[in-house]
């Protein structure tokens, strides 16, 4: 499977929440003046940020790590706003007389989606070109149907009821408030967990600099967690909200970082390490030296792995990066829900 198949595979699964999303924003700015044109437009312009993942770059990790920059910077899409409005209304010259409702619409559509995107492990470049670190809160899982299927259900209802008796109108606002709230549960959650982790940790004597608590797959009572050392090698595990008590299991993996030895000025491994934050495993396959964003994935299956390297004596030879086809672990989604359950 090809990078560009697998992070098409995850942004059309995210792009659907965020259509979802810029449908309900729009039915909500501006549904009773302009009908379903508003929900229409901003179901588009709830997507259009995500098409950057279509711009290839020239390698794979550029591919990764440029993809949510430039096209998610809040100073661009605000730039880009009156453009797209004047679009629209020479589209729908009857509804120019309505044309900051439209702006509000364009805009809300472009802040919600990168907004939303910060909620994840992912990394947004909200602030580029000014700065381009990559935000990423890591509350919420890239695709959440406890945040999805509410604002689906709500969308629908405005496209189904009478709008005269507003319900769909209604229900889509309350739907929006709903998964709003469901964000802040999440920062709430993870601050809950990032405290009982750091205490059980601190308990056990284990030593880390830089830790990692994240939303697990599909849901916000699972969290991930890795704690990397100083020196390389990290530790993963889970806590579940429902797992009745504050220690927290990990195992201990090995990072081989000294493969890494004379490649620190090689573009792919500057690259990788700033864009993980720290958080990548170094390791071998076969003669290939491989860097993994220890982020998004679990062990033996991260989504993003990279051969930056092949082995040589008594240093490795820098490589034009590669991607490594992603292992696919099929049980995956009855392990997290068994593990959701039971410690």
């Amino acid at each position: 499977m090809s990078f560009f198949s697998i992070l098409a595979y995850i942004e059309t699964m995210d792009s659907l929440t965020q259509l979802t999303l810029g449908a309900a924003v729009g039915e909500a700015v501006a549904g009773r003046k302009f009908g379903r044109k508003a929900m229409l437009w901003g179901a588009i312009y709830g997507t259009i940020p995500d098409l950057d993942v279509f711009l290839p770059l020239g390698n794979p990790v550029r591919d990764f790590t440029y993809h949510r920059s430039f096209s998610h910077s809040l100073f661009v899409l605000s730039l880009l706003t009156p453009l797209l409005v004047w679009l629209i209304l020479k589209l729908h010259p009857k509804l120019a007389r309505y044309k900051k409702s439209w702006s509000m619409l364009v805009w809300l559509c472009f802040m919600t989606h990168i907004l939303l995107d910060c909620f994840t492990v992912y990394g947004t470049q909200i602030f580029w070109p000014f700065s381009d670190y990559p935000v990423g809160w890591a509350s919420v899982f890239i695709i959440d149907p406890f945040y999805t299927v509410p604002l689906l259900l709500g969308v629908i209802a405005a496209l189904l009821k009478n709008r005269t008796r507003e319900f769909g109108y209604k229900l889509n606002r309350s739907m929006l408030a709903l998964t709003s709230c469901y964000l802040v549960w999440s920062v709430a959650a993870q601050a809950y967990v990032t405290t009982a982790v750091q205490e059980s940790l601190a308990r056990q004597a284990v030593t880390y600099d830089k830790l990692l608590v994240s939303a697990g797959p599909l849901n916000t009572l699972l969290w991930r967690i890795v704690a990397k050392e100083p020196g390389g090698d990290y530790y993963e595990g889970y806590y579940s909200l429902v797992d009745g008590h504050d220690e927290v299991t990990l195992n201990r993996y090995e990072s081989r970082t000294e493969l890494l030895k004379g490649l620190e000025n090689h573009w792919p491994v500057e690259r990788l390490r700033w864009f993980t934050k720290g958080f990548y495993k170094v390791w071998q396959r076969d003669d290939s030296v491989v860097m993994s964003d220890l982020r998004m994935g679990s062990e033996q299956s991260y989504v993003f792995s990279f051969v930056v390297a092949e082995t040589g004596n008594p240093h490795p030879n820098a490589v034009p990066a590669q991607r490594l086809r992603m292992k696919r672990d099929p049980g995956l989604l009855k392990t997290v829900w068994e593990r959701i359950w039971s410690a």
